[in-house]
């Protein structure tokens, strides 16, 4: 493990052309200190979390003081927000610090969200405050803890620097770490500029740093693109398993690596709902949580349009014309994963089809369904089940559905425990529902941040039992299903 001042750096998006981004330092933010540091990011970087704990990483962070090896720019790109182009986008509260060499050659981007006005700020004061910086903090654990691929957020810091929004609120840092922050946008830009010569030199950086296998490829843009609707596929496909709403899918926050990024009105399903709108400012749930595979592939299209000058049409609707078998293709695998049945037959679709209808008009709570139903016997499918009985209200059309999944069930080879254990794998018994982030962000504006790092323990393992912690996976409140989150927050 190193010290902050031991890190080593490669700032390879530094050496791109200067109309990639503007070189700007952070603002300072007032008395800063630490709120909480995840001690698995720490690893990802190599970095002792001890350091975390220091007040010259409040200060580095904060822009309260400079660290050997950090380059900062503000990164520029557009994008379409809500179905309009907007050439006005960029890094408007974050800066992209530098960029971390492990001792493995793995490079991670090092980001701050909340570092102050840039040139793409918009009139905004290009600040975040503690509430949104936690629930991205937790975002990202959450996401890692659930294998699914994800931006990291390393720490969040608090300051006495007011902020303004509905109401005047504490300024705060969060640390992101990943793999990349170039977006669909970033290609827009360049396309919708005609900087065509920099659209290229763009898409030979992502080969060369991300995706080195296609150096000496015949057709490199092709397959990167084609790599690229893989990655959405198979995340939106992760997505829409466990039951998280994006709630802000526009191209400038989608990840050219498939990460979940930007998080913001997020929401994890509660009772399930096909059109759950997360966000309280999308007025017409374009991204609705059964909307988002559509708005992938939308997406996907406006960046092979902004890739037309490296590719032919044929090529781009090759690529686009493949997304949905492999998004049908992983979701069916997650899915199969969640009844533990491995086998194909007929009768499936319906199986499937008869418990979404269930679901759906019984406003089932999606975890806590397949949770119990991982840890019911074969033999007892038939029996009264009192942990259905409370998230469900009418158990005749549960035990109708129980019935057939029992009798699919003889038609599995595995044995009964290995499929429950199977199961157990794939349905969380955690996850980060909005209530429980909406407390413990009530109880860190009162100086109190056990609840986050509380969070942070069963959110790392969310398969796993935690029993101290047994009421972070209780049936959520009825006021906890309701929260109103908008992209402000």
């Amino acid at each position: 493990m190193r010290k902050l001042t031991e890190l080593i750096f490669n700032n390879t998006y530094s050496e791109l052309p200067s109309h990639f981004g503007t070189r700007i330092t952070p603002q300072p933010l007032d008395n800063p200190s630490l709120v909480s540091v995840n001690p698995m990011i720490c690893d990802l970087l190599e970095l002792d979390p001890a350091e975390a704990n220091t007040p010259y990483f409040a200060d580095i962070f904060t822009g309260n003081d400079d660290l050997s090896g950090f380059e900062p720019i503000a990164m520029k790109y557009t994008g379409h927000q809500f179905g309009q182009y907007n050439p006005d986008l960029g890094d408007g509260r974050g800066l992209l610090m530098g960029e971390v060499l492990t001792s493995a050659g793995k490079k991670w981007d090092i980001h701050l969200k909340g570092s102050g006005q840039t040139p793409y700020s918009r009139m905004g004061d290009g600040r975040a405050v503690l509430r949104s910086s936690i629930r991205e903090y937790l975002a990202s654990a959450a996401m890692k803890g659930l294998g699914i691929q994800t931006t990291h957020a390393l720490a969040v810091l608090v300051s006495d620097t007011p902020v303004y929004r509905e109401k005047a609120e504490q300024g705060a840092t969060l640390i992101r770490v990943a793999e990349s922050h170039l977006r669909f946008g970033h290609f827009e830009y360049l396309f919708y500029t005609q900087r065509h010569e920099d659209l290229k030199l763009l898409a030979d950086y992502l080969i060369k740093h991300h995706f080195s296998d296609l150096r000496d490829h015949p057709s490199p843009y092709a397959v990167m693109f084609q790599r690229i609707v893989d990655l959405t596929a198979v995340l939106i496909a992760d997505w829409q398993a466990v039951g998280f709403a994006h709630g802000v899918m526009n191209t400038d926050n989608m990840s050219v690596l498939g990460l979940t990024f930007d998080y913001g009105p997020y929401g994890f399903l509660d009772d399930y709902q096909p059109g759950f709108i997360c966000n309280h400012s999308d007025y017409t749930g374009r991204y609705a949580f059964n909307q988002q595979p559509s708005i992938a592939l939308w997406n996907l299209s406006a960046l092979g349009y902004a890739l037309t000058p490296l590719l032919d049409k044929a090529e781009i609707d090759t690529a686009l014309h493949s997304y949905q078998t492999r998004l049908q293709q992983e979701y069916s695998i997650r899915m199969r994963n969640k009844l533990g049945i491995m086998e194909r037959h007929e009768e499936d679709s319906a199986l499937f089809s008869q418990m979404f209808d269930l679901l759906a008009t019984q406003a089932v709570d999606y975890t806590l369904f397949f949770r119990i139903l991982s840890t019911i016997p074969a033999s007892q499918l038939s029996g009264s089940h009192p942990l259905f009985s409370e998230i469900i209200r009418d158990m005749a059309p549960l035990q109708i559905w129980l019935n057939a999944y029992a009798k699919r069930l003889t038609l599995e080879q595995q044995s009964d425990e290995s499929r429950l254990a199977l199961m157990r794998l794939h349905n969380p018994k955690f996850i980060l529902r909005n209530y429980l982030a909406q407390t413990a962000i009530e109880q860190a504006e009162k100086g109190d941040y056990s609840m986050i790092d509380d969070l942070l323990t069963v959110l790392a393992r969310p398969y796993d039992e935690h029993p101290a912690f047994e009421h972070f996976a209780a049936k959520p409140p009825e006021w906890g299903k309701t929260l109103e989150i908008s992209c402000s927050s």
